[in-house]
């Protein structure tokens, strides 16, 4: 089979794994194509955590079994080889005598990694590796990243004016993007794990961060409260979603904390250094109830303080055509950049249009640890 038919099956199995963006964490996005004599005969994907894997739901979608034995198999990810939720993928794939297998990436996970692939192999099936692999990492990047860091994947969204402002010299920023930009970030709310918000955007705004225009799921809703000074009524604490407070170890003993937990809220606490909560605790906390993901929507100092702590992965900045000028609100508090060389170095992606707005998504690049490149 040539190449480009590898690269073709393998754009198929990517389209259905992110078909389960929202609904599949902590488990990988992950489709399946089955291929014979150049033509598609059955397909899958990964629809909900503790569901059948994408290889079972297409392997399950051809009646004559024995068109399996001269089929290709195209995965986005390495076949599981171990019991978890469901049986062995690998150990499927070789009782139903599929010949070959074209993976788009590795599993990065401690019980797969290397594994699925080397237990097709000693059966003798034939495997084609690396096709596809960055858009197939990039499908799973917080996956990838959460298995090779033991954090989450973190992503910046801002929506700014074209002078890169987030809020008139008043406070004011109701609505700087129109509203087909609006459904989009309510979109990426619904497919990331957890959203993160700060006191003062909850004070300013009453943010309820909640899914609403559009169908999906609700994120956990996280709050930065170090001093406790919101109120328990806010809408943010409601009971339409799960929400995690975090505040600073020293208002551990409050009263305060009380009528948080009278709301069903939970309320963490984490060490405080120069006045902030530390991210990087608060990321790690996260991490092990299986966040995978987090979407930061504070402002200008929050996105900062992730930034400067290294913390951050991706910025996704909705820009409308407007200016408000220099006395308006930047979308970043100082990042202590006095050289043009001390720039924090960011790669875009294509940029995509929602209305007269436009999305840009960036990479943060200088701030990650070489030993952190894994999951990229």
């Amino acid at each position: 089979m040539l190449l480009c038919d590898d690269d073709s099956f393998m754009r198929r199995s990517l389209e259905l794994a992110l078909l389960g963006a929202g609904q599949v964490s902590p488990n990988p996005l992950v489709g399946a194509v089955l291929v014979c004599n150049g033509e598609i005969i059955g397909e899958g994907y990964h629809h909900r955590f503790g569901g059948p894997h994408a290889e079972v739901e297409a392997i399950a979608t051809i009646a004559d079994e024995q068109r399996l034995r001269d089929a290709t198999l195209y995965v986005t990810l390495e076949p599981c080889a171990h019991f978890g939720k469901t049986p062995p993928c690998s150990d499927l794939i070789i009782e139903k005598g599929i010949p070959r297998v074209v993976i788009g990436c590795r599993d990065p996970s401690a019980e797969v990694s290397g594994k699925g692939v080397s237990k097709l192999r000693a059966a003798g099936v034939t495997v084609t590796e690396g096709v596809l692999e960055t858009e197939c990492r990039k499908s799973n990047e917080a996956f990838i990243k959460s298995h090779t860091t033991g954090l989450p994947f973190v992503t910046i969204k801002l929506a700014q004016t074209l002078d890169g402002k987030i809020a008139t010299s008043l406070g004011a920023s109701h609505w700087i993007t129109g509203d087909k930009s609006r459904c989009e970030v309510h979109r990426l709310r619904s497919i990331y794990d957890a959203v993160l918000i700060g006191e003062a955007t909850v004070s300013a705004d009453d943010a309820h961060l909640t899914v609403r225009h559009c169908a999906g799921r609700n994120p956990l809703r996280v709050v930065l409260d170090r001093r406790l000074r919101l109120p328990s009524e806010a809408k943010i604490f409601d009971t339409e979603a799960s929400t995690i407070l975090f505040a600073s170890s020293s208002w551990e003993h409050s009263p305060k904390v009380e009528p948080f937990h009278q709301r069903g809220v939970t309320v963490l606490f984490v060490d405080e250094h120069a006045g902030e909560l530390d991210l990087r605790q608060v990321l790690q906390e996260l991490h092990t109830r299986n966040i995978l993901s987090v979407m930061v929507e504070g402002g200008s100092r929050l996105s900062a303080s992730f930034i400067r702590a290294g913390l951050a992965d991706k910025i996704t900045m909705f820009i409308a055509p407007k200016l408000f000028g220099g006395d308006a609100l930047s979308a970043f508090a100082p990042l202590g950049i006095n050289m043009p060389d001390e720039a924090i170095n960011l790669r875009f992606e294509a940029p995509h249009f929602f209305g007269l707005d436009m999305q840009l998504e960036a990479y943060i690049e200088v701030l990650t640890a070489p030993d952190n490149q894994a999951w990229r």
